[in-house]
């Protein structure tokens, strides 16, 4: 098999670290791609257990291998996969995730066709424990929608994103090492201010989730640093009390945590009014995009909805009477709220007997 041209269309960057019983099947996956102009770039970090032998040995001219001389992480492996890419378009790869054939034709396709697009994901499918089930993001999208969504959480896997080389800024890293497990979080919006941001909303990538994966393991340095990404873009935005915003949406949004009380149910639910009103009032929203942030953002809102009721922490009253402009409550009805505040009641009971 010939190798890639001297700049290939595109460049894989990976780290890889103890993978040996994965990284072969996803390096297949690469392989059986329909789109075959590609450079796959993997820095071994390191590794301890036959990563790197099992790398050496495979014979296709477009793997490049890099062995670190000292451990230091995926962030700054990654960056060094970036440094020495050659491609136009820079697609990012996990060690233990799998692409479908035409995952790459799809997205150069893309790309190409669509000059003011800085990046584009694509929807992926989670492969646990040997079965495939859907992504529970959401399944249709605009480059506005997926805009707005990264103010409110990340809409997109790492695995399946494909940018454009030359909207990296030179002076800045790929992936920022600050920003460890939100590193890719910190990257999409920076190249949000580089163009546009789409998703392919059909199944390119298999996302392999097992209890080893760093999102399960570091949950609370993700946290942590996604909040600093929407701090920095909320206060951009010229919005106050930035960090305050941020925190909120961090804990209740994206990890689901309840709202403590009343108090705070009412200022989560203005600050996703605000911010939701200041991305429409700044940008050219068409009326399928504006159609879609507000469902999602009631889908959102619902389950906040729920969890709090559940919980016992805000009451069915307060769940009817907050209700900011704009965020209904998705597919929530009278009943699943009624049910979900019976929840709540009981376990209130329950924590009253136990402290009695």
């Amino acid at each position: 098999m010939s190798g890639p041209h001297a700049n290939p269309t595109v460049s894989v960057v990976m780290a890889a670290y103890n993978g040996a019983t994965l990284i072969g099947e996803t390096l297949d996956s690469l392989w059986a791609q329909s789109f075959a102009d590609f450079e796959v770039i993997v820095v071994d970090d390191c590794s301890t257990d036959g990563t790197l032998d099992l790398l050496r040995a495979c014979d296709d001219p477009r793997l490049r291998v890099i062995a670190a001389e000292r451990n230091v992480g995926p962030v700054r492996s990654r960056n060094r996969a970036f440094a020495e890419a050659r491609g136009r378009y820079i697609a990012g790869l996990d060690q233990d995730d799998i692409c479908l054939p035409n995952r790459f034709e799809r997205q150069v396709a893309y790309l190409d066709a669509h000059p003011d697009i800085a990046l584009v994901a694509a929807t992926a499918a989670i492969l646990e424990d040997g079965a495939v089930t859907s992504s529970i993001k959401s399944p249709v999208t605009t480059p506005r929608l997926v805009e707005w969504l990264l103010w409110i959480e990340n809409p997109l896997v790492w695995s399946t994103v494909m940018l454009r080389r030359d909207r990296v800024s030179p002076d800045g890293e790929f992936t920022r090492p600050d920003y460890l497990y939100a590193e890719d979080f910190d990257l999409y919006h920076r190249m949000a201010r580089q163009g546009g941001i789409a998703r392919i909303d059909d199944p390119l990538l298999l996302y392999r989730k097992h209890g080893g994966g760093a999102s399960q393991l570091y949950a609370e340095t993700m946290s942590t640093n996604a909040m600093r990404v929407l701090a920095e873009s909320y206060a951009a935005e010229g919005f106050d009390d930035a960090e305050v915003g941020a925190k909120l949406i961090i804990e209740h949004l994206m990890r689901a945590v309840p709202v403590y009380d009343r108090s705070t149910f009412e200022r989560l639910g203005r600050t996703i009014g605000a911010l939701q009103a200041h991305f429409i009032a700044t940008r050219e929203v068409d009326a399928d995009s504006l159609r879609m942030i507000r469902w999602e953002s009631a889908l959102r809102w619902g389950r906040v909805v729920r969890a709090g009721l559940k919980a016992g922490t805000i009451g069915l009253m307060a769940a009817m009477a907050v209700r900011p402009d704009h965020l209904g409550l998705g597919y929530s009805s009278m009943e699943e709220l009624v049910g979900s505040r019976l929840i709540g009641g009981a376990r209130s009971a329950v924590r009253k007997g136990r402290a009695a």
